[in-house]
């Protein structure tokens, strides 16, 4: 990757670090401020949500920290090592937690009539959704196991032909 590159991807990955500990230092208090106004039939929403909403902005940050993580591995030429894994697999991990939590947020609406069926059935589509993602992510993994192989590979061959040379 090119240094200019490296740059922007990082500015943008602190812009939206900066803009998720707002979320949570700003807008959930203002969230719950706002809640505490819902009516008694849906009183009991209020604890779910802002825990859902909370924990979905930290997978957002688990996200955010790990590709930081890979983007300096890219940096210093050692992405094509096992250590990127590790960062790959939290990466797939938060994206799973991710979908689940919002597949949570659709049981927790479903039953009564906090929300029409349809966002119910717009928050499920949501979360397939993500879990889309984490196929993806799954696949890249798949690659990367390959990438490295292939590394490992040659490293080797070079130190036979070293050898005989």
């Amino acid at each position: 990757m090119r240094k200019l590159t490296v740059l922007v991807l990082r500015a943008v990955l602190v812009a939206l670090l900066a803009g998720s500990v707002f979320v949570q230092a700003v807008m959930v208090p203002l969230l719950a401020v706002d809640m505490e106004g819902f009516n008694a039939d849906h009183v009991y929403l209020r604890t779910p949500l802002l825990v859902i909403t909370v924990l979905g902005v930290a997978t957002i940050q688990v996200v955010l920290v790990c590709v930081w993580r890979l983007v300096t591995m890219v940096r210093r030429g050692t992405v094509f090592s096992h250590a990127a894994f590790r960062y790959v697999d939290v990466v797939m991990g938060a994206i799973v937690a991710a979908a689940l939590l919002a597949f949570a947020l659709g049981v927790l609406l479903a039953p009564g009539e906090a929300v029409a069926p349809g966002v119910v059935l717009l928050i499920g589509g949501v979360g397939l959704g993500i879990l889309g993602v984490a196929l993806i992510v799954l696949v890249l993994r798949t690659l990367l196991a390959q990438a490295v192989a292939r590394d490992v590979e040659a490293a080797r061959m070079r130190a036979e032909l070293d050898e005989v040379i």
